[in-house]
């Protein structure tokens, strides 16, 4: 483990928390993720992230920071530049790859380059948006710098532009609508590790995600071989095209009337989820990794420099 200690056990700090619209989740991942830390037999200690968190952890010195911030400020590469500059070791993707990922037009534009489908969107001013339809219905309104469903909005044909909420920024993102089904692949290192179908009542939003019972998933998916190993083609290229280090989850939608040309890419998460109800630790069990063995792998991977 690089920069570890002679401490008997290397202590790890997990940053949680953070300023970010996701920071209730972030709460939740990391306390799951301490737990399973301390019976894999680290010293951890629990950081709520503020503005004081290079003072902290300077008083703390950490032999690895275990990143499980959601949201801005935690996987946009802001957090993990301020950990470059103190030269603490730590999990997930690098500065580049956490910044391109969190913003989701970029994100398409690397999908696009390196062969991979996307759907058209565009950016757009809040106002606009609002005044008249972007793009021809239906299509997807939501921020192009957060995560986890935060303020997704789905305009249908026949309706009229969305009024958004105050709470969503000056810039959205308006996206193409493709129906279908939700899948979702984990990639841990080098390999993708399956295929989940999210199956819920409407939208995979943010409760949907979140609450218990919000949405079921079928891990593996039942799918044609064909989109199978195109969904886990697609997530490790996403994940190599970005940059992306130690565990990222890619997400998908599928139009099964369309076949392998109805499977688009809409996004790779960076900072997966890691409470009860998440993917990521959900596919990693699958494959016979419990909990706790997911997160020593992921510490035991961390660097500087990534």
């Amino acid at each position: 483990m690089a920069g570890a200690s002679s401490r008997m056990a290397p202590r790890v700090a997990v940053l949680m928390g953070g300023l970010s619209a996701e920071r209730e989740v972030s709460l939740v991942s990391g306390r799951e993720c301490a737990k399973a830390l301390r019976e894999a037999g680290y010293e951890v200690v629990e950081v709520d992230c503020g503005h004081d968190l290079p003072a902290r952890l300077h008083e703390l010195k950490p032999d690895v920071c275990f990143n499980a911030l959601h949201g801005r400020w935690g996987e946009d590469g802001c957090v993990q530049g301020m950990l470059e500059w103190l030269g603490i070791p730590y999990t997930h993707s690098g500065v580049l790859a956490s910044a391109l990922a969190m913003d989701k037009i970029k994100t398409k534009e690397v999908y696009a380059a390196a062969g991979l489908p996307v759907v058209e969107s565009v950016l757009a001013p809040r106002e606009a948006v609002e005044a008249a339809h972007v793009l021809k219905p239906p299509y997807v309104v939501k921020p192009y710098n957060e995560g986890s469903s935060v303020g997704v909005y789905i305009v249908r044909e026949g309706t009229n532009a969305p009024r958004l909420a105050a709470t969503m920024p000056a810039t959205v993102m308006v996206e193409a609508y493709v129906p279908g089904r939700e899948l979702t692949v984990t990639v841990m290192g080098d390999r993708a590790l399956g295929v989940t179908d999210i199956i819920t009542d409407g939208w995979y939003d943010y409760d949907a995600k979140y609450k218990p019972g919000g949405s079921r998933h079928e891990c593996p998916a039942r799918l044609p071989a064909e989109i199978e190993a195109a969904c886990l083609d697609y997530a490790l290229r996403a994940h190599k095209a970005l940059g992306c280090r130690g565990v990222s989850r890619t997400d998908f939608r599928w139009d099964e009337a369309r076949g392998l040309a109805g499977l688009i890419l809409l996004e790779t998460n960076t900072q997966p989820g890691m409470t009860p109800t998440s993917l990521a630790p959900e596919q990693a069990a699958h494959r016979g990794i419990s909990f706790s063995e997911f997160c020593d792998w992921m510490v035991r991977d961390a660097s500087c420099n990534r």
